[in-house]
């Protein structure tokens, strides 16, 4: 007995058990496949058979080569902000003298210093200013080496990070280390004006 797997002569499976979204009475979207094959028989250029004619090959590099890149103004702009964000890019921003911290394990990755707190967690990035942060709370798990430090928003958002340490004694270390960046750069409001009457 033969089977056939991924025949291209089978339609996908309809109905409400395969799609969610499925309503009676309307036609199913177009498959990938049939949706090329629509594209290559009506293109300009093409026969009905979707075979490309001779004068549209032969009329292609001519208007590729009328088109160049940068002959617009609009294009012109466009380039000087990529170049602009290039040059950004490769010249990195002087540090200040200030603290940093850093914690990582082979998944997660918290940085602290004069631009805010960057969270990473595999490939899932968030960087927050220090003006967008309202707390910075840490916790360390009663049992194990794990460290979490959670950012708190001032619209009542709080966003999670968990570090293995490689011993229970980088708490502290880590701890002192994140408390001297607060305090250099988190300003959380408490300081009242002295000329207060």
């Amino acid at each position: 007995m033969e089977q056939r797997i991924g025949s291209s002569s089978s339609k996908p499976l309809e109905g409400a058990g395969f799609d969610p979204a499925f309503i009676p009475g309307l036609t199913a979207p177009a498959t990938g496949r049939e949706e090329d094959a629509k594209d290559t028989k009506d293109a300009p250029g093409t026969d009905g058979d979707g075979t490309v004619a001779d004068a549209a090959t032969e009329a292609a590099p001519e208007a590729e080569e009328s088109e160049k890149p940068g002959d617009s103004p609009a294009a012109e702009a466009a380039e000087a902000v990529e170049a602009a964000e290039e040059s950004e890019d490769d010249e990195p921003e002087p540090a200040p003298d200030g603290p940093v911290f850093e914690a990582s394990d082979r998944r997660a990755a918290l940085v602290a210093d004069h631009r805010g707190v960057r969270l990473r967690l595999d490939d899932q990035e968030c960087e927050f200013r220090w003006d967008e942060i309202g707390a910075v709370e840490t916790e360390t798990a009663r049992f194990g080496k794990r460290y979490t430090v959670t950012v708190h928003t001032p619209d009542r958002r709080w966003y999670p990070l968990e570090i293995d340490a490689d011993s229970r004694r980088r708490f502290a270390e880590w701890d002192a280390a994140l408390d001297e960046v607060l305090d250099a750069y988190f300003d959380d409001g408490a300081e009242e004006p002295a000329d207060r009457v």
